[in-house]
């Protein structure tokens, strides 16, 4: 038999093409091989972690960093235990560590749920009460007392110290300093359920910035096994700036009344009164929440739906009473501004979803703590309120105003200069922070994984809100582009 021209002979027959059985099989093989890989070097961090020659807090502060410690639980624990017990008992213990190995210590301690006095960093300072000249120039050093003076609590004057000294002395290096920046990348899912909604379509004019909503869950669920709860956390953060935006440019006060009331009264039928764009993201947003709730309840066997409603509820009148004073001209005071800001802020409608999306259903007294505004929820709201006044008072490309507690302030303080006005409102920020850093130390009320990513969001909060003179945010646009 002649085949172009290629002579074949009878009894041969052609190689069978490979079937559909060998190349499944071919990838789990490469999947087991993966597998294997994996587990391989797990193992073989899991061993450089128990043999760590010198202090192990390194590898630990580079194991948070990448967002793999809760495979190491564990072993980190351990070494904490360890290195408490040895800080508490051994007076001598920090007077043989440098400065950044002092500081690292005690951020990660008290990160983690250790109280750790500030006096930890008294050999530090001269007779004069002034930090020592020398670790002025410890870059590495600085950075790591910066960070650790983030987690200063109330009356604890030598962090707020160190803070300033480390801070001052680190803007005066950057000039010097190397420039380049770790990309941070990552495998961000798409959220299709973003696209199928249609609302970035009905409200041209409204924000539509789903990787900028994906960054609070993103910095603030870092454990790899809350992917998951990062999706879902994503989707109330989207409607929390959708509603913010109807209530600014499109709804008139007669329609984010009737908006107000179905929203309180969580039926359907309530929304016939508005027009179809508005109805249709109402809509959206009980059917989004009814479908968390439901999933939440599938998982962890309790259906915090009640929960959930009030957070919009609360949320929605806080916008409407905005409204109102910006329809009728008034100008409130700035502690009853500030009051209702919190709330407006939407803080607490992410924290409730966060704490449920957890598993802290079962939990009613703390489910109630957050429902109210109080201790967590109350701080993190106020710094997130207080740091979006402090960039603008106009929303990003927004024809529509919102209050400002900078403005309201200096009206009442006449000689107050706006610089005056932003210290004082930097000064609450730090108190606030302060407050934070104590519920979250000591409140017996949350999970450790709740604390933390509510740590972790008040963290990403001045970097979501570093407004510049064109009341832009070019550093988030920087930061975006960097993951990819």
């Amino acid at each position: 038999m002649i085949i172009n021209n290629f002579v074949t002979p009878k009894d041969t027959q052609p190689a069978p093409l490979p079937s559909e059985t060998d190349f499944v099989s071919n990838d789990i093989n490469i999947k087991n091989e993966l597998s294997r890989k994996h587990l391989e070097l797990l193992e073989e961090v899991r061993n450089h972690l128990k043999n760590y020659s010198s202090e192990p807090l390194d590898m630990v502060d580079a194991l948070q960093k990448l967002c793999i410690n809760h495979y190491y639980e564990e072993e980190i624990g351990l070494i904490l235990k360890s290195l408490y017990a040895r800080m508490s008992n051994n007076d001598d213990y920090k007077h043989d560590k440098s400065l950044y190995e002092v500081s690292l210590s005690f951020r990660i301690l008290r990160q983690e749920g250790y109280y750790v006095s500030a006096d930890v960093f008294a050999d530090f300072k001269q007779k004069d009460g002034k930090f020592k000249e020398e670790i002025a120039q410890d870059v590495k050093g600085l950075m790591a007392l910066y960070e650790a003076s983030q987690l200063s609590l109330d009356g604890e004057q030598i962090l707020q110290e160190a803070s300033d000294f480390s801070s001052g002395a680190l803007k005066e290096m950057v000039p010097s300093l190397d420039q380049d920046q770790a990309m941070i990348t990552t495998n961000i899912l798409q959220h299709t359920w973003w696209k199928d909604l249609g609302l970035a379509q009905e409200l041209k004019l409204a924000r539509n910035q789903p990787l900028h909503w994906y960054l609070w869950p993103m910095a603030s669920l870092t454990d790899l096994s809350l992917s998951e709860q990062r999706i879902e956390l994503t989707k109330p953060i989207a409607f929390i700036f959708l509603i913010d935006d109807i209530f600014d440019v499109y709804g008139t006060l007669d329609q984010l009344v009737i908006l107000t009331q179905a929203v309180n009264r969580w039926e359907s039928n309530s929304l016939e009164q508005l027009p179809h764009h508005l109805r249709i993201c109402i809509q959206a947003l009980f059917d989004v929440t009814n479908e968390i709730s439901d999933n939440i309840y599938k998982k962890h066997g309790f259906n915090p739906i009640d929960f959930l409603k009030q957070s919009w509820i609360n949320l929605c009148e806080a916008f409407l009473v905005e409204a109102k004073w910006f329809a009728e001209g008034y100008m409130p005071t700035a502690e009853d501004y500030l009051n209702n800001g919190m709330v407006s802020t939407g803080a607490h409608v992410v924290i409730m979803h966060m704490f449920f999306l957890l598993g802290g259903g079962p939990n009613i007294k703390s489910a109630s703590i957050v429902n109210e505004n109080q201790g967590i929820t109350c701080c993190l709201a106020k710094i997130l309120r207080l740091w979006d006044d402090l960039g603008s008072a106009e929303d990003v490309d927004q024809d529509g105003n919102d209050g400002s507690y900078v403005a309201y302030y200096m009206k009442e303080n006449a000689d107050c200069s706006i610089q005056k006005a932003h210290e004082h409102v930097m000064e609450m920020i730090s108190n606030t922070w302060k407050q934070l850093n104590a519920e979250c130390l000591y409140s017996s009320h949350f999970s450790r994984t709740f604390t933390k990513a509510c740590l972790n969001l008040a963290r990403m909060i001045p970097m979501m809100y570093d407004y510049d003179e064109n009341h832009s945010l070019p550093f988030i646009k920087e930061y975006i582009n960097s993951m990819f």
